[in-house]
């Protein structure tokens, strides 16, 4: 019942949201016994976080989360501070797959005013949250799924940007290295800007997930998603290299896009960000 319960939960939360590959070296002497070869790299999982290598298997009812966080501060001329941080949880049971995903963005500028004074003045300040419930179905990598989120975004083109979306996903390619999932779907969204009235109506939501493990202790993640409604595009788009420091700790780099057709005169499309952090997973 418990298990059960967690499934429902997410569920609702979701609603609520609206190589180099060394070679053998030769035989010195023939006597030498022969060398085991080297495992290949682990399969990634793709229902796993975007930052961090999940188990390939999950005891029943377990959590895996990770936790990354990452800040410039500089200083002289140029004096600022940002900040970038994000959690990660997923919760496995036999039939379904749970994740909750919250993160957070500010920047932090020095300002010169013209009577000589300095003050500091936030430039962005970003939040977002996400609940996704999958349901697996039958066959390797089917699942149905029901997603919501919200985005808080005081400098962006949306303030506020919500949307819940259900669908159909499955793996379309898998080896010892690679991976590839799509999803497609209807769903809702609700958007508000600063100075113009809100926006609402449905959306066909398409995405995929690549995942490529370099190496045993490097990992390369390429997500993409698209929601295309009748009165604008809304697109995101994730790319992350990773690097495992030890057992439980990696160093990421990342570059994330957010991208909307339908934007305030006085707002770009599109907002990038790049980032350097350390993911620590448990």
């Amino acid at each position: 019942m418990l298990m059960k319960s967690d499934s429902l939960f997410a569920l609702a939360l979701a609603a609520g949201f609206a190589a180099f590959a060394s070679p053998a070296f030769a035989d010195v002497v023939n006597t030498m016994p022969a060398t085991t070869p080297a495992a290949p790299p682990q399969t990634l999982n793709v229902h796993a976080p975007l930052t961090v290598k999940a188990p390939d298997k999950m005891a029943e009812g377990s959590w895996f989360t990770s936790a990354e966080l990452g800040a410039i501060t500089t200083s002289g001329n140029t004096n600022g501070t940002s900040v970038t941080g994000k959690i990660d949880a997923r919760h496995e049971t036999s039939n379904w797959s749970d994740e909750y995903i919250a993160s957070g963005y500010f920047k932090e500028d020095e300002i010169h005013n013209a009577d000589g004074t300095r003050t500091r003045e936030r430039s962005a300040e970003r939040y977002a949250l996400s609940a996704k419930a999958a349901f697996k179905l039958l066959g390797e990598g089917q699942r149905a799924f029901v997603l919501g989120s919200h985005v808080d975004d005081k400098f962006g083109a949306y303030t506020k940007y919500s949307s819940l979306s259900v669908g159909y996903g499955s793996q379309l390619f898998k080896s010892e290295s690679k991976t590839l999932d799509v999803e497609i779907g209807p769903g809702y969204f609700h958007g508000a800007h600063a100075a113009a009235p809100s926006e609402s109506g449905m959306t066909v939501r398409g995405a995929a997930l690549f995942r490529w493990a370099l190496s045993s202790s490097a990992w390369f993640a390429q997500n993409f998603s698209v929601e295309h409604g009748t009165s604008n595009t809304h697109t995101i788009a994730e790319t992350a290299l990773s690097t495992k420091i030890n057992d439980t700790m990696q160093m990421k780099a990342g570059f994330s896009l957010r991208s909307d057709t339908s934007v305030p005169v006085d707002k770009k499309n599109t907002d990038t960000q790049t980032s350097l952090t350390v993911v620590y997973s448990f």
